[in-house]
């Protein structure tokens, strides 16, 4: 019989969080690399596929029985949407589900950098405590409070990241050549408009939530790492590709930027010769360094994959169009 659902992701990631894809469909697990994957599609009714992993080649879709492709997640970095379209595939995500996590991850993580909780732990291990504390004292080390922070790109992502540090006490900035989505939460938050560089000089911090394009790749290069205000702190849990790494290396190794988290690389994983995993003591001390998790959090991932499994039952058990629908 020839399953109604094939499934990029291993069915135990669902089991595990307690979601259970639909009991009426008939659903087949397995990965990029199963050489029957181009037959499995001929016959399946939707693909249901991660938002990170290797991109899937257009051919992979022409001729298929596929209605609906249905992403776990907000990111379309894997797909030829050109090809889809071409063959009338539905492309559907769920946009929003990791807001909480990402916001999450950037205050914290600038927090870490900020307080030099980050780079405090090697001084202990090392019998340095009561040294480390007094120097850590002296250096007046700040929080986020009354401090600026500059998002750069300002959709739903960047309207909870700017939400959350809010919150804390900080003052947004922000840059988008797109007119404002959400005007009136803007308001509420005083989120001022900024040119690009212009921002990237007045910022403490600076989080980057713009998708890797053309225009986006390499965004931050040497020049505009260097406009930076001294001491301050950069926030990459977009796309690799936006930083330029070897200048980011740089940057850190002079001591221009305060601190840096990355979670994503313009290669995944990494390879080893990658410059931020070949820094310095010093440079890797006010580095934070995360495997493409920034989005990933119980909650984030019970949602994420309800709401994909819920707008594929939607499609081929009720016969209803797809939610989230991307154009």
């Amino acid at each position: 019989m020839d399953p109604d659902v094939i499934c990029l992701r291993p069915e135990r990631d669902f089991l595990a969080i307690g979601v259970v894809p639909p009991a009426g469909l008939s659903i087949t697990y397995t990965t990029p690399s199963d050489p029957s994957l181009a037959s499995l599609l001929k016959a399946a009714r939707a693909l249901v596929i991660p938002a990170v992993g290797p991109a899937l080649p257009g051919a992979l879709f022409r001729g298929t029985g596929l209605s609906l492709v249905q992403v776990t997640g907000a990111g379309l970095d894997r797909l030829d949407r050109a090809v889809l379209a071409e063959e009338g595939i539905t492309l559907a995500n769920v946009p929003g589900g990791s807001n909480g996590a990402l916001a999450e991850y950037c205050v914290a993580t600038s927090l870490s950098l900020l307080r030099g909780f980050a780079a405090a732990t090697g001084p202990l291990r090392a019998g340095h405590y009561a040294a480390h504390r007094q120097a850590m004292v002296a250096a007046s080390l700040r929080g986020l409070g009354d401090l600026t922070v500059g998002l750069v790109g300002m959709g739903t992502i960047g309207l909870a990241v700017a939400s959350a540090f809010r919150a804390m006490g900080a003052t947004i900035v922000y840059h988008d050549p797109a007119p404002p989505r959400d005007a009136a939460a803007l308001d509420r938050i005083g989120a001022r408009r900024m040119d690009l560089d212009a921002l990237l000089a007045e910022a403490d911090v600076v989080t980057l939530h713009v998708p890797l394009m053309d225009a986006t790749r390499n965004l931050i290069n040497a020049a505009r790492l260097a406009r930076m205000k001294p001491g301050a702190i950069l926030i990459n849990a977009a796309r690799g590709g936006i930083v330029d790494e070897a200048a980011l290396a740089a940057a850190l190794e002079t001591g221009h930027l305060g601190g840096a988290a990355v979670d994503v690389y313009t290669t995944e994983p990494p390879t080893p010769d990658n410059p931020l995993l070949t820094v310095s003591d010093a440079a890797a001390a006010r580095l934070i360094l995360t495997p493409h998790i920034a989005g990933v959090s119980l909650q984030s991932s019970q949602r994420l994959f309800r709401d994909a499994w819920d707008n594929v039952e939607r499609v081929l058990i009720d016969g209803r169009p797809a939610s989230n629908i991307v154009a």
